[in-house]
């Protein structure tokens, strides 16, 4: 017999009564009815229970140790007594009579219960990862993150890709959000920078003609954390050589919409071939944001033209001084008390916004400070406008265009969620497509690039030479799921000279572009095919399929929101010596002044 176990914890059934077996696990639970004890022993599989009654010789040992202590049972399988059976267990079916015990492992006193995924602070829980691990819903959770990254590895190579390592060691790059940094023994003064990214190398990969590349890539970015975010993470990261945008969509779509479908758990996917494209600034219109969630039902509308010359002052003047007024619907609440209203409106102010206005309507009778100034005319050629019915209410976002659509995006949501309009049981993805390249930037007072310099212009040079730069759109894109951003992509700039023009029309010399992707620009003069790709967050993903609101569930060992291991003390302090080593010399960080307000830095997305 082997030393440890002939069964697993959930291999055991009705065909093996009779049987000597041997299991090994972890006391889950204890039960004692009186001279009967029972055990649920736990393994990585599942629970088998475990009986020990005055005539065995276990009963003592097993009385006697704590939860979460590692023992192996000797025993025989038996039936269950007819109405003991469990249907929900793969085990229920039969117990097994405990002849002895080894004990493997004695626990003491647990930091945090195992059993019965009681809540518990995530400090606890962080320190003492291991065990928090041994829970039912974590097991399960790393569970489903192994398997989500076998299946995507298997559809990636079914669609052609080939699977690449990239460098942990890089160069730190001036773009994106801030880099982990590495000092260099070797090379007093000098430092490596973790990826945050492989983004240049996969870049090269195509240059040097491997067509399809993927990988499950480790990134790392020193940047404010939330509940969707970690300073390290993993993703898809794939690129195609000779490809157009829409050749990107097909090609990831079947990856994404297949591992979805295989982990729903019976909830609904947007099949592949079929997720909407919609440009950006239609999505900042309609949705007030460009990580749309289409679970939502309510479209917010763009009405500053009803306010241009209008009984309400306060629009009056916002559209005059080129303000835009949005609004979003609140169908049915005409059973909805003044308070639910006001309630918004004070939401909208603890946000940091100066308010969110409203009009109620009940049987055709609108109420509210809008309604009174705009008038009943007004308020009815508005309502016929937006296809609203005599029972709906509306919320007004008025103010910069950015601001108001900001507004009208988070009231968007607060809405949908306040009446329950939220679509269950699905997973609805689309592509934000025709992003802005370029944006004027008020602080600077200068053109820059919106988001990534490195995406091939739509137009290309023609429109980088003849036409407004704000105008210009860029060949980039996101995948968008259930108000998640999963990543973004593009189609890469391959060209030396549309891009020396691009970063010239943001303020960058030629020199500037040599200097600083030095790397990238001399590959490309050397014979780069046209090529995109993306990058969708496995974490995300994980995070969406676990139905978890926080990432830091789905990874194994996670850092907190301070950026730090609570179970191994990183980032923790190092010798004198390690520091010589590497010619580093630290500096204490200056302690605020009493009274001083602290703020961290934000750190936007790369």
């Amino acid at each position: 017999m082997h030393a440890y176990r002939t069964h697993n914890c959930a291999q055991l059934a009705k065909a093996n009564v009779g049987e000597t077996v041997r299991l090994s696990g972890w006391i889950h639970r204890k039960r004692d009815h009186g001279g009967v004890l029972f055990v649920d022993l736990r393994d990585h599989y599942g629970l088998t229970q475990i009986v020990a009654d005055e005539d065995s010789p276990a009963l003592e040992i097993l009385d006697g140790l704590k939860l979460e202590s590692v023992v192996t049972i000797d025993g025989e399988v038996k039936a269950r007594a007819e109405g003991t059976v469990n249907p929900n267990l793969p085990t229920g079916e039969i117990e097994v009579f405990a002849r002895g015990v080894t004990v493997q492992s004695r626990a003491e006193e647990l930091p945090l219960p195992v059993a019965g995924e009681q809540e518990y602070p995530e400090d606890i829980r962080l320190k003492y990862r291991f065990v928090d691990l041994r829970r039912e819903t974590m097991h399960r959770n790393i569970m489903l993150r192994s398997q989500v990254i076998s299946s995507i590895r298997r559809r990636m190579t079914d669609q052609g890709f080939t699977e690449f390592q990239t460098p942990i060691l890089g160069a730190s790059s001036p773009e994106g959000a801030r880099d982990y940094l590495v000092p260099s023994r070797l090379h007093p003064g000098r430092f490596y920078a973790l990826p945050q990214a492989p983004q240049m190398f996969k870049q090269l990969l195509m240059v040097a003609g491997f067509d399809r590349y993927f990988q499950i890539a480790p990134c790392f970015r020193d940047e404010d954390l939330r509940a969707d975010r970690s300073p390290e993470f993993y993703q898809l990261d794939f690129e195609m050589s000779f490809v157009t945008q829409e050749d990107v969509f097909q090609a990831i779509e079947p990856v994404l919409a297949g591992v979805f479908e295989e982990f729903a758990n019976g909830k609904s996917v947007t099949p592949a071939g079929e997720f909407p494209r919609i440009p950006y600034a239609e999505a900042i219109l309609k949705y007030g944001t460009d990580k749309p969630d289409l679970r939502n039902p309510l479209i917010i509308s763009d009405v500053t033209d009803h306010f241009e010359k209008s009984g309400f002052g306060l629009f009056e003047k916002i559209v005059g001084s080129g303000g835009r007024v949005r609004v979003v619907p609140a169908p049915n609440t005409h059973e909805k008390s003044r308070k639910f209203f006001d309630d918004m409106n004070d939401w909208a102010r603890r946000e940091g916004f100066a308010g969110l206005g409203y009009v109620t309507r009940k049987g055709g009778e609108f109420g509210g400070p809008i309604a009174k100034n705009h008038g009943t005319e007004g308020m009815e050629k508005l309502y016929a406008e937006l296809g609203l019915g005599e029972n709906d209410g509306l919320f007004f976002a008025a103010g910069k265009e950015k601001d108001a659509a900001k507004l009208a995006g988070a009231a968007r949501t607060r809405v949908a969620e306040e009446l329950g309009l939220i679509e269950q049981g699905c997973f609805k993805f689309c592509w934000i497509v025709d992003f802005p390249m370029f944006e004027y930037d008020e602080e600077q007072k200068k053109v820059d690039f919106s988001h990534n310099p490195f995406s091939m212009p739509q137009g290309e040079m023609e429109a980088l030479e003849n036409e407004d730069p704000l105008t210009i759109k860029a060949w980039q894109y996101d995948i968008v799921c259930n108000g998640y951003e999963l990543s973004s992509g593009a189609i890469r700039n391959h060209r030396p000279d549309i891009m020396y023009k691009a970063f010239e029309i943001a303020g960058y010399s030629k020199e500037d572009v040599d200097a600083n992707f030095s790397g990238m620009i001399e590959a490309f003069k050397l014979g780069a095919p046209p090529h995109g790709g993306s990058a969708p967050g496995i974490d995300r993903i994980v995070m969406l399929l676990a139905d978890e609101p926080n990432i830091r569930e789905v990874i194994a060992f996670p850092l907190n929101q301070r950026a730090q291991d609570l179970m191994m003390g990183a980032p923790s302090a190092v010798s004198p010596r390690q520091l010589r080593d590497v010619h580093i010399r630290t500096v204490e960080a200056p302690k605020p002044q009493p009274g001083a307000e602290t703020r961290a830095d934000p750190a936007g997305d790369a």
